[in-house]
């Protein structure tokens, strides 16, 4: 599976993260040239920079070769560009857009973008969902953007490993609501220890979700 992910954000490291550990041929595509510097330096990879809506571009990613192009950018102007370049020049089967603004979304349908959805709804479950990606962290957003719910798994080098709920200092705006641990559900409690493998399930408001992610699995959570 080759996927192009266009964009910029945190997002966009997520998702790539997660598509090169199930060893996807991941190509990655930022405007700035820092950003990609340093998405290259965390994600052990090349990363183009460039601009995003520019069709040599795309074609440096290998998108005659690509069988998805994600466009998560926060312009839906661009990432509608970056969708029609994909499939009527590339001829990319599935284009995936992140529509920054809801009402674009019928735009977006119209215009033959395989999937566009609004910022109120995560991207990886759609892709979970939608193009058969397994075991991609969902990530959900409610109260109108002001909780998330997201699914973080524990590696057993994460900081959070081996020790207790109580020890670890979550921020005040964040909580674990249940621990999945070989098939089963467990109702975390103070004194309930975090082990190398197990699921999380995250509820934290969107001001303290990065933090409270840096200090479950480090700086995978960047």
């Amino acid at each position: 599976m080759k996927v192009i992910l266009v964009g910029s954000g945190r997002i966009l490291y997520y998702l790539a993260r997660q598509f090169i550990r199930k060893d996807y041929d991941v190509q990655i595509v930022t405007p700035a040239k820092q950003e990609a510097r340093e998405l290259s330096q965390h994600l052990s990879r090349p990363v183009l920079a460039g601009d995003v809506t520019d069709p040599r571009i795309l074609e440096d990613a290998g998108a005659f070769r690509a069988d998805v192009v994600l466009a998560l950018t926060p312009n839906d102007e661009d990432n509608l560009a970056i969708c029609q370049i994909a499939r009527q020049m590339y001829k990319v089967p599935r284009t995936i857009t992140l529509v920054n603004d809801p009402e674009n979304e019928e735009v977006f349908h119209k215009l033959k973008v395989s999937v566009a959805i609004s910022a109120t709804r995560i991207l990886s479950t759609i892709l979970e969902e939608q193009a058969g990606f397994e075991e991609i962290g969902k990530l959900i957003s409610v109260a109108e953007g002001q909780v998330s719910v997201a699914e973080v798994v524990i590696r057993e080098d994460s900081p959070a490993a081996g020790l207790t709920i109580e020890s670890i200092a979550l921020p005040e705006e964040a909580l674990i609501g249940g621990i999945i641990r070989e098939g089963r559900v467990l109702i975390p409690k103070g004194g309930s220890q975090l082990l190398g493998a197990d699921r999380l399930i995250l509820i934290a408001t969107e001001t303290s979700m990065d933090e409270a992610m840096h200090m479950l699995v480090g700086n995978d959570a960047k």
